[in-house]
């Protein structure tokens, strides 16, 4: 999937954003049908951690990294995307919907970490750590894992590490999704979208390391022309240089190109020559070579 998207950057603008239903039936009439799967450009941000707490000077280089995740973790499968900390003070992720109480850092008062012995989601207890204390707990070190045992009284808490869930390459903010029903989403390993178009499209997580066809959107193609004109003034006072003369001719240009048929949204400019001039007089010796 990263080779797929680093050729869409390159090449167009990105892997495809799947916003509605009405784009996935736009996928199903390609010119060229795709008759498997193909990747587009969703994708389970594994490596998103962070802390709730993201005031930078409370964190000595580093430190944002520190990790003491139980053997086998993070899972990164489902929606486990928030933390508990466990009595043994070994770390684990988690569907941030579970309630457990929640542990708050307080820069202020006489204890740093505060144990909330009521049972909260993982978002509720962010909202009450800052409206209460000043944030979820961070764990910067050793240190501070050893401090929090020693006040979680045996419990299952609620850390500040969360991260983000499926997002988007190039992005975008859709919510809209189409997983077949059967699927596990984002199981283990399996964290990239796979369009699987040999079942009306539905959705499956794969392996982001899998080899697949895939899926890139770019602007809107446009069609560029350089037609050369030859125009006979009906009248010696007619200025070819005034713009509104300009802009007249151009319009009546499009409406002969429509009336011939050429239907679309049709826009017309001049384009100027290397001297800055859009009008040259013809030799009359020229255009008599010309009509023979």
């Amino acid at each position: 999937m990263t080779e797929a998207q680093r050729h869409c950057r390159e090449n167009y603008m990105d892997l495809a954003t799947i916003r509605d239903l009405e784009d996935l039936e736009t996928l199903k009439t390609l010119k060229t049908p795709i008759q498997s799967r193909a990747w587009a450009g969703l994708y389970d941000d594994v490596d998103s951690w962070r802390w709730s707490l993201s005031n930078a000077s409370f964190y000595k280089p580093g430190e944002t990294e520190f990790r003491r995740w139980q053997l086998g973790e993070p899972h990164n499968r489902l929606k486990e995307y928030c933390t508990l900390l466990t009595p043994d003070g070994e770390w684990r992720d988690i569907m941030c919907d579970e309630i457990l109480p929640p542990i708050c850092y307080d820069v202020t008062g006489p204890d740093t970490y505060v144990f909330i012995n009521t049972l909260m989601t993982w978002p509720e207890a962010q909202s009450y750590c800052r409206e209460h204390h000043t944030d979820l707990a961070s764990v910067r070190n050793m240190e501070d894992n050893a401090r929090l045992s020693t006040v979680i009284n045996g419990e299952f808490v609620w850390i500040g590490l969360s991260r983000d869930g499926w997002k988007w390459s190039d992005g975008s903010d859709s919510s809209f999704r189409n997983w077949n029903p059967n699927e596990l989403v984002g199981l283990y390993t399996k964290s990239c979208l796979s369009v699987d178009f040999s079942a009306d499209g539905q959705w499956e997580s794969l392996d982001c390391n899998v080899k697949s066809a895939f899926i890139c959107y770019s602007d809107i193609v446009v069609s560029k022309r350089v037609v050369k004109v030859r125009l006979e003034k009906s009248s010696s006072s007619l200025d070819l240089k005034d713009p509104v003369v300009m802009e007249d001719l151009l319009k009546k240009l499009k409406q002969r190109l429509e009336d011939q048929g050429l239907n679309g949204d049709i826009k017309l400019s001049w384009r100027k020559q290397s001297d800055g001039e859009v009008f040259h007089k013809e030799e009359k010796t020229q255009k008599r070579r010309d009509e023979l």
